[in-house]
Formats: structure tokens, C-alpha cells, sequence
């Protein structure tokens, strides 16, 4: 088969899927064609998930047809989509840790033999790697590897398997800016080469600018609007998103210009701490944030940055070092929190910031609920608990069937709002912030981002961790990057250098 052959045209026709009473998708069509990099946006809950799991088999539409290579195709399962060339690349890795990367690409075959030939495969496995401009040991096992080149194995894995359509849900959330431009890139030429045809969910509108052909967008289950990239601007594609074309965006209100040094709120001094296999992750970091400040912190994932924002929260104690809120000892007990106004939204909200089976109106108020008026010596007050609770899903724009629903059933940016509106609620002295966007779609970003501004704005001390570096950029005051456990590279926001800052990311400082 000839490359230009070889990309897959793939169409969806009139698709609804229903979740119970939830309508995910409603009639909705488009057209991926053949050697297009087609990117896929819209809120979260907008559907897209829904629909390349119907893609790719793991769910089955209500109504609707697929339609791969000009012929409509029954998909039942994930085998019948690999059979058809269709490949998904996952926001988490679906590696084998103990296996090297050879193992992993050789084992996702679907006629593995019974003996492998190792010589044979490797001979393949040569031959396949000088196609692509990844420089991966094949030998080295896939725990050793940092997550940057794990996702270069995940995408390597789908083209390794000669997938004619491949899916990419969120491919550069691990990547430095170099390492996101040179996989876009790559797989951008390949699908102009005619090799492949490339479907992308993201939600950063310069990956779309840059590398999409075409976009389409979906809103609240429905196709809302679609076209060419070149046609289009970000504010075009803000209102097929929303609804309307303003949408306010975060940036940096100050950067402390002028201002003389204020004493550090929030100061790190040597700290050690250990990740979740005994190894030093965080290795004699010291740190300030002052006042009035967002401080950022760049970093490619698994440098050490979730075991430094879980020392800070009280989810992991240090080995070695100190943390003082202003100037006094700190650790992040309920009476300190409260206290000191320390407060925090940690990565993955709803496996670490909350208790899933608890309602939401319970999750509210887990920082107040021995307080009054919520609570009256050992008694819990339900009416006030829910009427605390009414007025920050109101204040905060939480999404929710009611103070009683079960916080499981909230979307993940209204698991995220509903953090935001139990750690801001309060006066805030010192925030820390992990990845506080990820995964959600542009209104929310942009409103999160505006309540952590706002937070700066009144005094808090804000520590900012993020693998998104344009997030970084439009709102920190200083931005430190960590690799290897360790600080490499600190600038104010306005001097900073991405040319300088990217290479510190992948530890070439």
C-alpha cells in the first residue's frame, strides 16, 4: 500500500448517546478526512469523550452510523476499531512499567507469536525508529523513563501498529513546549504526507492555531460549529464553545512593579521529601513567596512537583527542611489551615481534595463543618450545612442537582468549582494551587483563573504548580522551574525566556 493510501477517512453520521437520562451526544455528524489533522473541542460534558469512545468501541451509539473508508462499519469493540486502523493515544499511560520499550511496542501487536524472535523484531524495531525523530533507548525499561518520553512511547506505539486514524486525547499535557512542538509537528507532516489521519481533543487554542487543519466543536451533546483552522480566529472559536464570543480572559492584573520586597508569607527552606517508592523527589528545595505574588512553577510531570505540593498540604510529610507561614513553623493540620488561612487546590480534586460518596454540601464543608453555625457542640445543623452550602454553589457557579447530590456526580470542572468555593470562601493568606485547570475546558480555565487573581489581588501569597506553561506565563509574578527535584532557573514573568525556560524544563540548564 502506497502512503498516500494509507491515512483513513472517517465519517460520523447523525450519532446519539444516552447515559440514562442524559443525552451525550445528540445527532451529531462530522468528517475526519483522510490526511487532515483534525482537532476536536468543547466544554467539558460537551460530548467529545462520549464520541471517540464510540469511535474507537468501547461504548455503543444509540443511533448513528461510523463510516471508515467510504464503507459503514459496525465497531463493537476496541479490537474492531485497531482492526480498521483506529488508535487512541490516552491522556494516562497504558504502558507496562516492568517492560522496556521494546516489549511495549512489540506486545501491543495483535499476532504477538507464541516465541518471539527477539533479532527479528528488533530488526523491525530499527527500521521503524529511523522513520521517526525520537531518540528512545528501546532497551530502557518504561518506569525509568520521564513521562515526556512516555508519551513519546504511546504515540510511537500507535504508529509502530501502522494505525491509519489516530486519536490523541490531551497529548502534550506532559510534554515541554519544544517536545509538544516537535510531536505535533511530527505527526502535522505525516498526515500531510498522507500516512495518517490525526483527530486531537485539546483545549489550548494554539496547538489548534498551529497544527489543526480543521476543527470541529461540540456544545452540550450537539455540533455547534466547524471549519477550516485557517478560517478561523480563537474568539470564532470561543462562541461555538460558549455561546458568546467575550469571554474574559486571565492575565496578570500587576507584577508587583514598583513595589518594594515585602517580607516571604509562605517561606520553603532545604526541604526534602520522599516519593511514594523511597527515592528523594523534592532534593533541598528553597523557596519564598511574598504577598500580593503568584509564584509559578514549571516543570515537566514527575520532577518532583506533586510531592512538593503534598508536603505543603499535610499529604506527605518531609524528610529534611522547614515550612514557616509567616515566619511561624507550619504543617497543615485542620487548626493550622484554618489558622493561617493556608489553603489549597491539589491536582485531581475528587480523589484528593474530597470524599466522593459524601455530598456536596458535606464537601463544602469539611473546613467548617465543627463551626458555627454549622455545627453546635457535637451536633451537625442540616439546615444551615445546606443553606452554606446554596450559597456558594450559587457564588461560585457550581453545577449540581442540589446540595444532596453525591459530589461523584459532578463534571470535573464542577468538582474543581466547588473546591475553589470551599478554599476561597475564607480569608486567604496562602494558596497553593496544583495543575488547578487541568483537563477543563475555556470558560472554566478562564474562571478559575480570574478567582485565583482575585485571591492575589486581596494579599494571598499564591504558589502556582503547572505543566502548562502559557498558564504560567499569563499569570505568574515569578516563575522557578523544577527538574531533578530541584530548582534550576528562576525569572520574573515579564523577563522570562521560553527559549531559556523550555531546555531547564528537560534538564539541559
Amino acid at each position: 500500500m502506497t502512503p498516500t493510501a494509507r491515512a483513513l477517512d472517517v465519517e460520523v453520521v447523525g450519532m446519539t448517546k444516552r447515559f440514562g437520562a442524559v443525552t451525550a451526544l445528540d445527532d451529531v455528524s462530522l468528517r475526519v478526512a483522510a490526511g487532515s489533522f483534525h482537532a476536536l473541542l468543547g466544554e467539558n460534558g460537551a460530548g467529545k469523550s462520549t464520541l471517540v469512545k464510540c469511535l474507537v468501541g468501547y461504548h455503543q451509539p444509540d443511533a448513528g452510523s461510523v463510516v471508515v473508508g467510504g464503507r459503514e462499519r459496525d465497531i463493537r469493540s476496541p479490537h474492531d476499531a485497531h482492526a480498521l486502523g483506529i488508535g487512541m493515544v490516552y491522556q494516562h499511560f497504558t504502558l507496562v512499567p516492568s517492560m522496556t520499550v521494546a516489549e511495549n511496542l512489540v506486545m501491543a501487536r495483535d499476532d504477538v507469536p507464541a516465541i518471539v524472535r527477539w533479532s527479528r523484531e528488533r530488526e523491525r524495531l530499527a527500521a521503524f525508529m529511523t522513520t521517526v525523530p525520537f531518540a528512545l533507548d528501546l532497551d530502557a525499561p518504561v518506569s525509568r523513563l520521564a513521562a515526556g518520553q512516555k508519551q513519546k512511547v504511546e504515540i510511537l506505539k500507535q504508529l509502530y501498529l501502522r494505525q491509519r486514524l489516530v486519536i490523541l486525547d490531551e497529548p502534550t499535557s506532559v510534554l515541554t513546549p519544544a517536545e509538544a512542538d516537535e510531536v505535533l509537528g511530527m505527526l502535522h507532516a505525516m498526515a500531510r504526507a498522507g500516512e495518517v489521519t490525526v483527530l486531537m481533543i485539546t483545549h489550548k487554542f494554539r496547538e489548534v492555531m498551529a497544527f489543526a487543519d480543521c476543527v470541529s466543536v461540540l456544545r452540550r451533546g450537539r455540533l455547534s460549529g466547524e471549519g477550516r483552522v485557517a478560517d478561523l480566529t480563537p474568539a470564532h472559536l470561543a462562541e461555538m464553545m460558549v455561546g458568546a464570543r467575550e469571554i474574559p480572559e486571565a492575565h496578570a492584573a500587576h507584577r508587583n512593579g514598583g513595589e518594594p520586597p515585602r517580607a516571604p508569607r509562605l517561606a520553603i527552606d532545604g526541604l526534602v521529601v520522599e516519593d511514594d517508592r523511597g527515592r528523594v523527589a523534592v532534593d533541598h528545595v528553597s523557596l519564598a513567596v511574598r504577598p500580593a505574588e503568584i509564584v509559578g512553577v514549571a516543570g515537566v510531570s514527575g520532577n518532583g512537583q506533586r510531592e512538593l505540593v503534598e508536603a505543603l498540604v499535610g499529604q506527605r510529610p518531609p524528610l529534611a527542611g522547614a515550612i514557616t507561614v509567616d515566619g511561624r513553623p507550619y504543617r497543615a493540620t485542620r487548626g493550622a489551615i484554618r489558622f493561617h488561612g493556608a489553603f489549597s487546590l491539589t491536582e485531581e480534586p475528587l480523589r484528593s481534595s474530597c470524599v466522593p460518596r459524601m455530598s456536596v454540601a458535606e464537601n463544602l464543608a469539611l473546613r467548617n463543618f465543627d463551626l458555627l453555625p454549622i455545627a453546635v457542640g457535637p451536633w451537625l445543623r442540616g439546615r444551615e450545612l445546606r443553606e452554606q452550602a446554596e450559597r456558594r454553589i450559587a457564588e461560585f457557579k457550581v453545577k449540581t442537582a442540589g446540595p444532596d447530590a453525591p459530589m461523584t456526580t459532578l463534571s470535573g470542572g464542577n468538582v474543581q468549582r466547588a473546591v475553589l468555593a470551599r478554599e476561597l470562601s475564607e480569608q486567604v493568606s496562602v494558596l497553593v494551587a496544583a495543575n488547578p485547570v487541568f483537563g477543563l475546558d475555556f470558560a472554566a480555565v478562564a474562571e478559575i483563573h480570574g478567582r485565583i487573581l482575585a485571591a492575589r489581588d486581596r494579599g494571598a501569597a499564591v504558589l502556582l504548580v503547572s505543566e502548562d506553561l502559557d498558564e504560567l506565563l499569563a499569570l505568574s509574578d515569578r516563575i522557578v522551574v523544577m527538574f531533578g527535584g530541584r530548582i534550576v532557573h528562576e525569572t520574573a514573568a515579564l523577563a522570562a525566556d521560553v527559549a531559556v525556560i523550555g531546555p531547564c524544563m528537560a534538564g539541559h540548564a
